[in-house]
């Protein structure tokens, strides 16, 4: 049986890079016209196996540069002005694009605005500590305060 390196995951096979072992007839009517796999020769296999290391170290520096944004962002503690009345319900909301704006203008970060975590807008003043996904899996607990503006 011929072997076969994997270009794109395939739910059956496996992940893209793995090499797997596959009949003649499906790499060379399939896997191959679709670009899902290629043939698997001492010279692929190497270039597939580096691709795979640099794409491991990508991610592992990634992943330290994300950790050390959500430890910047921990230590960081956001304040809001916004108009309100006597109560301390302000006249509309803070939403997380007002955050998102706050974390760019005081850290220099740029953060999606879906990556805060917010149940609802704020609507009181007061202080709150709302999560960041930074990145996948790496979250960061920023402290904010929504003062009323003077």
């Amino acid at each position: 049986m011929p072997q076969a390196i994997l270009l794109q995951d395939h739910e059956t096979l496996g992940e893209r890079g793995s090499v797997v072992d596959v009949s003649k007839g499906y790499l060379r009517n399939y896997l191959i016209p679709r670009k899902l796999a290629q043939p698997a020769t001492k010279g692929a296999i190497v270039a597939a196996e580096k691709r795979r290391e640099t794409a491991e170290k990508a991610a592992a520096t990634a992943l330290a540069s994300a950790q050390e944004t959500a430890a910047l962002l921990s230590k960081t503690v956001l304040t809001i002005p916004h108009q309100a009345g006597d109560d301390g319900r302000l006249f509309g909301s803070v939403t997380t694009q007002d955050i998102v704006d706050a974390i760019q203008e005081a850290r220099g970060i740029a953060i999606d605005r879906r990556n805060v975590s917010l149940e609802e807008p704020i609507r009181t003043v007061g202080t709150r500590m709302i999560e960041v996904e930074v990145e996948d899996g790496v979250v960061a607990t920023i402290k904010t305060m929504v003062v009323e503006q003077k």
